[in-house]
């Protein structure tokens, strides 16, 4: 055994390291908070006190073969340890054999199985009183405290590499194999509660199961992490796939791009060295719990990991699939193991973990005390903080600027001076008024004469008796004067209608703020306007020549906007067929993805190509009889905004319910960029925010019939084909959380805030919605009985109800359970 220096940063402290008579790469090790363990000289134990470095390693024998698997148990009083070889499987008393130790006997442990096999793997239920043995394709259910086998439980195809009890039932364990499938087992009846498919091309190595929020997390020989949600019958439901060595390109990417950010200079990249791709097996993984530490009163919510691997330890927010940070081996060149076999981590203090870790290639164990108190003030500096001198919120704390482009407003335009046909009275060659026509001496003419009789006064100050709403009518549109936020998630289909006879997709849906009408537009160039409800015959508004790209309605609800691939923004009034004001092609060079009404009305916001337009505009619905075609309608352009990298816009949201002055938009580049209009300039830009472009932005923006607190309005959601939905905090600048229990792989799905702030809805490829509780990424509810795949979402800002819209160009509307009951 040789002793080795701190690091050169002070990070990792190799604590002893042990020459082994061969290789052990695929040896289960195991840690716990007080004691670790490592087979020593092939058929002993060391077992090494963690809280008390000081004291004498304990020497355990008893084994005739090399041990192939540790594994402590979970209780503290007594600690118990369980050891295998293949020949005996021993249970092992912690302090009894120190107490031993200590009294010159030596200690010894009780055989609790014999001659099962080559054993890769060992666990301990929650209780201590069983012992899981993985041999082969059988796992042996073992008494801890006599030799005596409980039970057999046989059904996996491949030989087992691992196996878990659940942390809240000591009668129901998780076993993975190398046959790519994981199995949930319940003991006493020996038969199998729940079987995975097959997931990887490559064997599972390790599972992991968390109490706290009921997680079952598996990991596989290339790389790949499952993470799942129990459910209360023991089935599991697919909450996210991560990719480690993705997400470790995409953190040096994103590290490199803030960089550039910070410095303002080009990329550190000097492009001398290649970067070699190497496979990432998932070794183990083990939970990580930060506490308040630093001056930092915040604590995590507790769903971080520690993901072991071949190359280093990798610190991920299963929360938002997001890679904290990194610890690879080959960074610190005074360990003697630098390519890991098989690990164990577990954790000693708040900032202090140790690693029990086996070499690949090398006949060497070691033990790690790995401190991170500087990486963990960088990490909660990350969590909590944007970008230097950034601060950024949707709720504006101060007024706009003397030279903020919000300030702009209109002239009224002179109307235009009668047009002239030749010199006017009084010069040469003009002509003069007539008398017969235009004098009012004529009598004639009936210019100036009155009324010879009058006939009747009509009276206009008759005051109607306000009609008292009916139980009815309320039923029918279903809206509340508050918002119910103690009501469920819209669950229950209260309406279904088709929408265009043609089955034309609904590409974008949008309720008017105070709930009573809906917005729809279809391919087929139409947008529709109807009741809440869905009763009665919509309203038709034409005149688009290709597919509607958004719709909006404004904050008064007496004006529809509408945008379409045909480069053109047209503007109704509610009720009218014509459209009020066109902007055509010859304004915008590409086509608008995004339009709507901004700052309450004052503005429009359209985004096309690779600019944000914000125009001004005076509406004006008197037209001539006999010059319909002339608009007194106009708009100006105050500001184009252009993106940093030149990117064209895919999706843009703002909010009109108040005055902001964020507005944020996703570029092809995979890239989110938060304008502050009230400078004018792009105030900060979120590289990589999936792994393809994002196709749907949308914000937190509440209702005016709910109140949520200020920070809420803060969050917003985008949607990337294949890469699920996101929840983003535009105050740190970071995922929070992620969405992927639906399905969506090449339709743009949109996703939506419910008003009160704690739900999420999602279109999918499956014909169903999915509702997810804002708190959590396993979904709460999959809304079925559509017939084609819901492309869009909307919650009623008034009423508890969801709006679905397919894409064969049915509308659906949902309820909850209890609001459906009562209507």
């Amino acid at each position: 055994m040789d002793g080795r220096e701190a690091t050169e940063d002070g990070t990792i402290t190799e604590i002893y390291s042990i020459a082994c008579h061969k290789i052990s790469a695929h040896l289960q090790l195991d840690c716990c908070s007080s004691h670790s363990v490592l087979p020593w000289q092939g058929k002993h134990l060391m077992i090494h006190s963690i809280t008390d470095p000081s004291q004498k390693p304990l020497h355990l024998t008893g084994h005739h073969g090399d041990v192939s698997a540790v594994s402590f148990g979970k209780g503290r009083d007594p600690l118990m340890l369980c050891s295998a070889s293949e020949d005996y499987v021993i249970a092992w008393d912690v302090e009894r054999c120190y107490r031993k130790a200590r009294e010159g006997a030596i200690a010894s442990g009780t055989v609790i199985g014999t001659l099962i096999g080559k054993i890769v793997h060992l666990s301990f239920c929650p209780l201590d009183k069983r012992v899981s043995a993985c041999s082969g394709s059988n796992m042996y259910i073992l008494n801890s405290k006599k030799e005596e086998v409980l039970a057999v439980l046989k059904g996996h195809l491949g030989p087992l590499t691992a196996s878990v009890f659940f942390p809240w039932d000591p009668n129901v364990l998780v076993s993975t194999s190398e046959d790519r499938t994981f199995k949930v087992w319940d003991v006493t009846k020996e038969e199998i509660l729940y079987q995975s498919a097959v997931l990887s091309s490559c064997p599972l190595l390790c599972v992991y199961v968390t109490e706290e929020g009921r997680q079952l997390i598996t990991g596989s020989a290339d790389g790949q992490v499952w993470h799942h949600t129990v459910l209360d019958d023991y089935k599991c439901r697919l909450v996210m796939k991560l990719d480690l060595p993705n997400m470790e390109q995409t953190q040096r990417r994103i590290q490199e791009s803030q960089a550039q950010q910070i410095s303002g200079f080009g990329s550190n990249s000097t492009g001398d060295g290649v970067m070699v791709e190497m496979a990432k097996p998932v070794l183990g993984i083990f939970t990580f719990k930060p506490l308040p530490y630093s001056g930092h009163t915040k604590e995590r919510d507790g769903s971080c990991l520690w993901i072991g691997s071949s190359d280093g330890l990798y610190l991920v927010n299963l929360a938002s699939s997001e890679l904290l940070m990194a610890l690879r081996f080959k960074d610190y060149p005074d360990l003697s193991i630098t390519l890991a076999g098989s690990l164990s981590v577990t954790q000693k203090t708040d900032c202090d973990i140790h690693c029990a870790v086996t070499s690949m290639f090398q006949p060497r164990m070691a033990l790690w005390d790995i401190r991170l108190p500087g990486q963990l003030d960088r990490l909660c500096s990350q969590l909590e903080k944007a970008l230097p001198g950034q601060e950024l919120s949707v709720v504006p704390s101060s007024p706009p600027m003397p030279t903020s482009p919000l300030n702009a407003e209109l002239t009224r335009r002179d109307p235009k001076p009668p047009k002239k046909t030749g010199p006017g009275p009084g010069k040469p060659g003009g002509v003069k008024d007539q008398s017969v026509v235009f004098h009012a001496q004529v009598k004639s003419s009936g210019y100036a004469v009155g009324s010879q009789r009058k006939m009747f006064t009509p009276k206009t100050n008759i005051q109607k008796k306000a009609q008292r709403p009916t139980k009815k009518s309320k039923k029918i549109e279903g809206l509340l004067s508050e918002y119910p936020s103690g009501l469920a998630a819209p669950t229950v289909q209260h309406a279904l209608l088709s929408a265009s006879p043609t089955h034309t997709p609904v590409f974008c849906l949008q309720y008017s703020g105070d709930g009573k009408q809906i917005l729809c537009g279809l391919g087929d160039t139409s947008v529709l306007l109807y009741k809440s409800s869905l009763t009665g015959n919509p309203s038709v508004y034409t005149g688009h020549s290709k597919a509607l790209s958004s719709v909006c309605c404004s904050h008064s609800c007496g004006w529809i906007l509408s945008a379409s691939e045909d480069q053109s923004v047209r503007i109704w009034a509610a009720g009218s067929r014509e459209p009020t004001l066109t902007m055509g092609s010859d304004r915008f060079s590409a086509p608008v993805r995004s339009a709507q009404f901004y700052y309450l009305d004052k503005f429009l916001l359209l985004a096309s190509g690779s600019s944000v337009h914000l125009f001004l505009s005076h509406l004006d619905t008197s037209r001539d009889d006999l010059k319909r075609y002339e608009q007194k309608s106009f708009s100006r352009l105050v500001r184009r905004f252009s993106t940093k990298s030149g990117t064209d816009i895919t999706a843009m949201s703002a909010i009109n319910d108040f005055f902001s002055y964020i507005v944020l938009s996703c570029g092809a580049d995979r890239s989110i960029q938060v304008f502050d209009l009230n400078v004018g300039s792009v105030a900060m830009e979120i590289p990589e925010s999936h792994s393809r472009a994002a196709h749907h932005i949308t914000q937190n923006k509440g209702s005016m019939y709910s109140a949520q607190a200020q920070d809420s309005y803060n969050l917003f959601l985008t949607s990337a084909i294949t890469d699920g939905i996101k929840l983003w905090d535009l105050r740190t600048s970071r995922c929070v959380r992620k969405y992927e229990g639906h399905v969506n792989r090449c339709h743009q799905c949109t996703a939506a805030f419910s008003p009160c702030g704690r739900f999420v809805a999602t279109g999918s490829e499956d014909n169903c919605a999915y509702v997810y509780d804002i708190r959590s990424s396993s979904y709460l509810h999959k809304l079925q009985r559509h017939t084609d795949t819901v492309l869009n979402v909307a919650f009623n800002p008034a009423a508890p109800e969801l709006l679905t819209g397919t894409l064969d160009g049915r509308l659906g509307l949902f309820r909850p359970e209890e609001r459906a009951s009562l209507l």
